[in-house]
């Protein structure tokens, strides 16, 4: 029998990286650079016949507000964490976003990190090389999307969800029947699962 699985994935990053037009590449395969998203929800079907549903979080800005922040992250089974390859600040700013997500966020959380806007990559720089080999010393998973265009969107959200059932409690143990906000740890039953209510104040991201 096909497993169907349901975890909390949390985008975070600075301000105006393109989290919430990455998010609606993903779901609805559209662009909108001013198009705001705070929940959303799209299922992965992986070839060993799992059905992953994402409940994506995106910050909507309130990244701003740091003592929001871990109200996105706790219990998160995943996270991307979004830079802007043309603007080496954005980088630094999701370093440190990944180090509060080793500190606080559970250890077997699946961080990947993000690099947006790669449709600008004339303008580019964040090198590949030196992004790369931050992930590989933090033990990330990696990768270059364009929100625009789409490329690589669709990969990084397929990679993770492969990731995740291996890593992951099955759902019979470790809190499968809790429903409400969060995925927990675990993988959730979804006849059991609710949809969570958000009431985070949106804005371009």
């Amino acid at each position: 029998m096909s497993k169907q699985l349901q975890f909390k994935l949390v985008l975070l990053g600075e301000s105006a990286v393109g989290k919430s037009s990455l998010v609606l590449r993903f779901v609805k395969d559209q662009f909108d650079d001013y198009r705001e998203t705070a929940f959303l929800t799209q299922t992965v079907n992986l070839d060993d016949g799992t059905s992953v549903k994402f409940e994506i979080w995106d910050t909507a800005g309130q990244e701003r507000y740091k003592s929001l922040a871990p109200m996105y992250y706790r219990n998160a089974n995943c996270a991307v964490v979004v830079y802007d390859i043309t603007q080496t600040a954005s980088l630094e700013k999701a370093r440190n976003w990944i180090r509060e997500l080793q500190r606080q966020a559970d250890p077997s959380i699946v961080i990947a990190l993000c690099g947006n806007k790669l449709d600008l990559a004339a303008r580019r720089q964040v090198t590949q090389e030196e992004a790369q080999k931050y992930a590989e010393e933090e033990g990330l998973m990696w990768a270059e999307t364009s929100a625009k265009t789409g490329e690589g969107v669709s990969d990084i959200f397929t990679r993770i969800a492969k990731k995740l059932p291996t890593t992951a409690q099955p759902a019979s143990r470790g809190g499968a029947s809790r429903a409400g906000a969060t995925a927990g740890r675990a993988g959730v039953d979804l006849n059991k699962q609710q949809r969570p209510s958000t009431s985070a104040d949106q804005c371009n991201c």
